[in-house]
């Protein structure tokens, strides 16, 4: 009777066996697929932040140009503006009266020295 009933479970085991075989290679399939799926998706939001990075930088790039343009055309501006023929012209300038006795002093001594030497 043993020898019956392990004849008749063996067939029922082999299959069983065979079901989990396919199961399991079904879920490693599963599992895998879904694998792929995330490393997808993460090399995707990866990709657009590097892609948005890029886009930032070159419009700070093009910004950084500008300013430099700006820097250059104040930077004219001021050295026109201080040259010597621009100072000439100035009012200011024309309107101051010219000296018609300077005098220098010689040695080098203070002001106040020289006033006790004349008392």
């Amino acid at each position: 009777m043993l020898d019956r009933t392990a004849s008749l479970s063996a067939p029922t085991f082999r299959a069983s066996l065979g079901r989990m075989v396919n199961q399991s290679t079904i879920l490693l399939m599963v599992c895998i697929g879904s694998l792929i799926l995330l490393l997808a998706l993460f090399i995707l939001f990866h990709q657009n932040a590097t892609a948005t990075k890029g886009y930032q930088l070159r419009n700070l790039e093009r910004e950084r140009s500008q300013l430099l343009l700006e820097e250059e055309i104040l930077n004219m501006q001021v050295a026109e503006s201080q040259a010597l023929h621009q100072l000439s012209e100035d009012p200011v300038v024309q309107a101051m009266v010219a000296l018609k006795r300077p005098s220098y002093i010689q040695e080098d001594t203070t002001v106040a020295s020289l006033e006790k030497e004349g008392q």
